[in-house]
């Protein structure tokens, strides 16, 4: 018989814990990273258990009556261990459902982590939310996404911008130090471009880092001493994931980020399982950017879909 509680401060040992144990979680799931803008969305996350042994997590916020996994972060789901089946799974959602009308809530809202992050087949959650909640696909976003042991030929024109950001003199560079330049490239592109702010601030992605870093890197592009692009990284056991790509008018001209992604997918991380481009879709994916997708398939990157789900109580 499975029970349902929500996470508290003082479980925050056995939450991270079971992270780490299950076979599709990810940093962001700790809740280190998940606690950095607590002040803007209410945290309900979800604990399972059985038999008093934590066996399921489902990391979400309330937003009024509706249930999200979880608004703030790229993905979410629920986190199972290696033993865990389909039928337990069904049951689990069973009993979530029941939590949740109990709670007063009427909706969810479900953002599945994408199959690439799993180290074990994890797609039970998938047919629960079909079989057990009726689900209904309301979000499909793609990402371009390269398999390094079976990577495709760079497009011309990224190979020839790579060459012509090293003729220019581009130093590609690994460093803790380039966060406030690159934020400044990061924050007027995005304005300019879509009149639109970085997720994170400066500060929180410097505190983010600071508590994560072995999966928090920036690469950045740099003329003499100026930063003209970067690329930042989202480093987990399976998928090295671009989590902010972005350069100045100059490092676009100078080709800047087909120099940094040549150091990263060819040399720093050509060994990781999965690159993950991020997705290039506006509009809850109803439009897609043409022009950021073709850059992105020109490294090799081809689909992986980013799914979100929605259904009634």
């Amino acid at each position: 018989m499975f029970e349902i509680t929500r996470y508290t401060a003082d479980r925050k040992t056995a939450w991270d814990n079971f992270v780490a144990r299950s076979k599709q979680g990810t940093f962001l799931f700790c809740r280190d990273y998940m606690d950095y803008h607590s002040d803007r969305f209410h945290d309900h996350s979800l604990m399972v258990w059985n038999d008093n042994a934590l066996v399921a997590v489902l990391p979400a916020n309330q937003e009024a009556d509706v249930l999200w996994s979880h608004q703030g972060l790229t993905y979410g789901g629920l986190l199972t261990l290696d033993k865990t089946k389909t039928a337990e799974v069904c049951d689990i959602f069973r009993h979530i459902n029941n939590y949740l009308r109990a709670q007063g809530f009427h909706r969810v809202l479900y953002k599945p982590i994408p199959w690439i992050y799993h180290r074990l087949p994890a797609e039970e959650d998938l047919y629960a939310v079909f079989n057990v909640c009726r689900a209904r696909l309301t979000v499909r976003s793609i990402a371009s996404v390269i398999r390094s042991s079976n990577s495709l030929k760079w497009s011309r024109i990224r190979s020839w911008g790579a060459d012509k950001a090293h003729t220019h003199g581009i130093e590609v560079k690994l460093g803790d130090a380039d966060y406030a330049p690159f934020w400044k490239v990061l924050t007027e592109n995005l304005k300019t471009t879509h009149h639109v702010a970085p997720v994170h601030t400066l500060e929180e992605m410097q505190r983010l880092h600071a508590a994560f870093p072995d999966n928090i890197k920036l690469y950045t592009a740099r003329l003499g001493n100026e930063v003209l692009g970067g690329v930042l990284l989202y480093v987990t056991p399976r998928v090295v994931h671009a989590q902010y790509i972005s350069a100045s008018p100059e490092g676009k001209r100078k080709h800047a980020l087909d120099a940094i992604f040549r150091t990263i997918l060819t040399q720093d991380y050509r060994h990781c399982p999965y690159f993950d481009f991020g997705t290039s879709n506006e509009q809850r994916g109803q439009v897609l950017n043409e022009g950021l997708v073709y850059q992105k398939e020109g490294f090799g990157g081809r689909g992986v879909c980013y799914d979100w789900y929605e259904w009634e109580l």
